[in-house]
């Protein structure tokens, strides 16, 4: 089997697990990407199959339209005062479960739908994990654009080693646009102590928020590996 097929399963056996923790009755953060599509995928079949019946909202445009195509109920996130679960994925696990995320561009959102959320799981196969952030990823950074140049200038100062504009990728020219109309500036540092890196970030006049969710930090992981499921769950 070719590794990208491997990692396929596995992110699709730790989305099938955690869519086991979702309830009738529940209000659901749906997470972004592709660990978060499975996630998705499987709560639809859920409430075609057994009658799941929950209420969800999404943390980007992309997961709205993939909830709404699954066939569940997505909200906007202002109809919400909390939710009972939240679900996502991320780019990089430390041991502690602080993570980076961001490489969607809907770090922003993401953080605010899982600091709404009474338990907030993290999803992801193995090669997400990493003894200490900002080893293999660089920490996006959402800024308005007119603060882009200013902002490179204070991530530099902070410990970055490289510091750039987020490119598209996608038959578009120009900047990566968030769904706040908003750019995002990859920061290649050295995340030694995450609580204080993330609020330092977001103390930089233009930034809207950063990748380091450290604050905001999951209570649960179901990181699949090739031996099984490891579930991780902080002490209360």
């Amino acid at each position: 089997m070719k590794q990208a097929d491997a990692n396929q399963d596995l992110k699709k056996a730790a989305g099938i697990r955690a869519a086991s923790f979702v309830q009738s009755g529940m209000r659901v953060g749906l997470g972004t990407g592709s660990t978060a599509a499975f996630l998705i995928e499987e709560l639809g079949r859920r409430k075609r199959e057994e009658n799941l019946q929950i209420v969800c909202t999404a943390t980007s445009f992309s997961s709205q339209v993939l909830g709404e195509k699954a066939g569940l109920t997505v909200l906007p996130i202002d109809q919400f005062d909390d939710l009972d679960i939240s679900i996502d994925g991320a780019d990089e696990i430390d041991p502690r479960l602080y993570l980076i995320k961001g490489g969607g561009a809907a770090h922003t959102r993401e953080k605010l739908v899982h600091a709404m959320s009474r338990r907030f799981v993290v999803i992801a196969d193995s090669s997400k994990r990493v003894q200490k952030l900002g080893v293999k990823f660089a920490v996006p950074v959402e800024v308005i654009p007119c603060s882009a140049r200013y902002a490179m200038r204070r991530l530099m100062a902070l410990g970055a080693t490289h510091c750039e504009i987020r490119m598209s990728k996608s038959g578009k020219d120009g900047p990566v646009v968030t769904d706040n109309a908003n750019f995002i500036l990859d920061s290649t540092m050295d995340v030694a102590d995450p609580i204080s890196m993330e609020t330092a970030i977001n103390c930089i006049p233009g930034v809207l928020e950063n990748g380091i969710f450290a604050s905001v930090r999951p209570v649960q992981a179901v990181i699949a590996e090739a031996g099984g499921l490891d579930e991780i769950t902080l002490p209360a």
